[in-house]
C-alpha cells in the first residue's frame, strides 16, 4: 500500500500538518499511540495567544497566527457544529530585565502588534488587584527574601489582541476532522516502532501490530517522542539545536465561591516571580511557570516514565507566586492541576525542516510556546515539503511563507535545524 505521506502524532501539529497536506492533495495516514486527537502534550497546554518573542519571525508567526485562531470555520474550511473558540481577553507581559522593551516592541512595531505602554499607576489601574512591585530575580518558597518588600515598582506591555483557545484537545479534533474530510486517516492507539529506508531515504513507517505504510514522505511531529523517532531514521546527525523532553505542570485555581474576589481577567506574563497565569471559562485560573533558575527544571530521558500527577511543591510555589503578585488568590490545600512532556529546543524555538535524510521531515521543538502557531505549523511545513519534494534544497535555497491576513513574507529558515541556538531569547518558555 503506497500512501503520500505518514504523519507522526496527532496533536495540535500533526493534525495541522495532516490537514495542509491534504489540501495539497496527498492521500495522509497520521499515526499516534494515544487513543484519541491530542491527547499528548496538546492536552497540557495553556493554549495562551501572545505575541511577545525575542525574533521578528516569532512574532511575525504568531500575529498571523492570531487571524486564523479568529476565523477558526474558515480556516478549517468545514462544517464542524463543535469548535474551539478564541477568546480575546489581552496580555500584559510586566517589565522584565531579561526581556526588555527595547527587545521587542521595535519587532512589534515593524509587525504591526498594537500595544499600550503602561506605567505602574496604569497597572494598577487596568488590572485591579495587582501588586506592581518588582521582586526579581524568582526565589524559592524555602529562602528568606522571598518575602522581602519590593525593591522598585515595574509597568507592563499591554497587547489587547491576546488571549487564548477555549480547549486546546478540541482545537485538535477540529484539524483532524477537517483533515479527515480531505480524505486524511487517522490510525490511533497505534506505536511506529519503525523508519522505512529505502536507497537512504524515508519510505514509510512500521507500526507495533506489525502494520507496514509505505509512503513518499514522513512527518516526525510525535512531540517529546520526537528524539527517538529521529535515532530511527538515522536523522538528526547535523543539527545544530538540541532537543530534550522537559516535564511541566501547569495548574488551575477553581472559581471563587459567589461574591468572593475574581480572578484578573487579563492574561500576565510576569517573568519577574517567574509566573504566568490566565482566567478561564466558568472563572477558574491557570497557573504556569517561566523556568525560573530557582526551580531546576525536570528533564525526562523517556516520556513514558514522567510522573503525570501534580506535585504539592511546585503547586505552592507557582501558586503563592501567583498570590504575591495578586492578593485576591489564594493557595488550596489540594493541588490541582495538569501535567505533560514539552519537547523543548534549547533555544526555545521550534525546528520546522527537513532533515538530512531525504524524505524525512520534522515539526519539533514546538511543546511551551507553539500552540498558538499550529495554523501556520502545518503551513509552513506544507510549504518546505512541496518545495524540497520537487528537487528544492531548503537549506541553500530557503522556503519563505506569506501570510495571507497580515501578509507578512516570513523567511522559515528561522526555523532551521541547522541555525546556532540564539542567545537573544529568553532561555524559557516565553521565548
Amino acid at each position: 500500500m503506497q500512501d503520500d505521506a505518514v504523519v507522526i502524532g496527532a496533536g495540535i501539529m500533526g493534525s495541522s500538518i495532516a490537514l495542509e497536506l491534504a489540501r495539497t492533495g496527498r492521500h495522509v495516514v497520521v499515526v499516534d499511540k494515544a487513543r484519541a486527537v491530542g491527547h499528548g502534550s496538546t492536552s497540557s497546554s495553556s493554549a495562551v495567544m501572545r505575541f511577545n518573542f525575542s525574533t521578528w519571525s516569532g512574532v511575525a508567526t504568531a500575529w498571523e497566527s492570531k487571524f486564523h485562531w479568529e476565523h477558526w470555520a474558515d480556516h478549517l474550511g468545514t462544517d464542524t457544529a463543535n469548535l474551539a473558540t478564541y477568546v480575546r481577553t489581552g496580555l500584559a507581559f510586566l517589565d522584565v530585565d531579561i526581556a526588555p522593551r527595547s527587545l521587542y516592541l521595535p519587532l512589534f512595531d515593524s509587525v504591526g502588534v498594537p500595544y499600550e505602554e503602561w506605567d505602574a499607576e496604569r497597572l494598577t489601574t487596568e488590572i485591579p488587584g495587582i501588586d506592581a512591585g518588582r521582586y526579581s530575580p524568582p526565589k524559592r518558597l524555602e529562602d528568606p527574601r522571598f518575602w522581602d518588600d519590593a525593591s522598585r515598582h515595574l509597568g507592563a506591555v499591554y497587547t489587547p489582541d491576546a488571549g487564548y483557545v477555549s480547549d486546546p484537545q478540541l482545537a485538535a479534533a477540529n484539524l483532524a476532522e477537517a483533515a479527515t474530510a480531505r480524505g486524511a486517516t487517522f490510525l490511533l492507539g497505534k506505536t511506529v516502532v519503525d523508519i522505512v529506508r529505502r536507497d537512504g531515504r524515508a519510505a514509510g513507517v512500521m507500526l507495533d501490530d506489525g502494520t507496514r505504510i509505505e509512503c513518499d514522505t514522513v512527518v516526525n511531529a510525535a512531540g517529546p517522542w520526537s528524539g527517538q523517532l529521529n535515532t530511527m531514521a538515522g536523522a538528526g546527525t547535523d543539527f545544530a539545536v538540541s532537543l530534550r523532553p522537559l516535564r511541566q505542570e501547569v495548574h488551575h485555581l477553581a472559581a471563587p465561591a459567589a461574591g468572593g474576589p475574581r480572578a484578573p481577567q487579563v492574561a500576565v506574563a510576569d517573568i519577574d516571580l517567574g509566573i504566568y497565569l490566565r482566567a478561564e471559562a466558568g472563572g477558574g485560573l491557570l497557573i504556569g511557570g517561566t523556568e525560573p533558575e530557582c526551580d531546576p527544571l525536570q528533564w525526562v530521558h523517556d516520556p513514558e516514565t514522567a510522573d503525570l500527577h501534580v506535585t504539592s511543591d511546585l503547586f505552592n510555589a507557582q501558586v503563592t507566586r501567583a498570590a504575591r503578585r495578586f492578593s485576591q488568590v489564594s493557595v488550596p490545600n489540594r493541588p490541582s492541576g495538569v501535567v505533560g512532556v514539552y519537547d523543548v529546543s534549547e533555544d526555545w524555538i521550534p525546528i520546522y525542516d527537513k532533515t538530512d535524510v531525504p524524505g524525512f521531515y520534522v515539526a519539533i521543538g514546538t511543546s511551551g510556546n507553539q500552540f498558538k502557531n499550529a495554523p501556520l505549523a502545518g503551513k509552513f511545513m506544507a510549504a518546505i515539503i512541496d518545495f524540497c519534494e520537487a528537487g528544492g534544497d531548503h537549506d541553500t535555497d530557503p522556503v519563505s511563507y506569506t501570510g495571507t491576513h497580515s501578509g507578512h513574507r516570513i523567511d522559515l529558515s528561522a526555523y532551521s535545524r541547522l541555525r546556532r541556538a540564539t542567545q537573544q531569547t529568553t532561555g524559557t518558555v516565553m521565548g
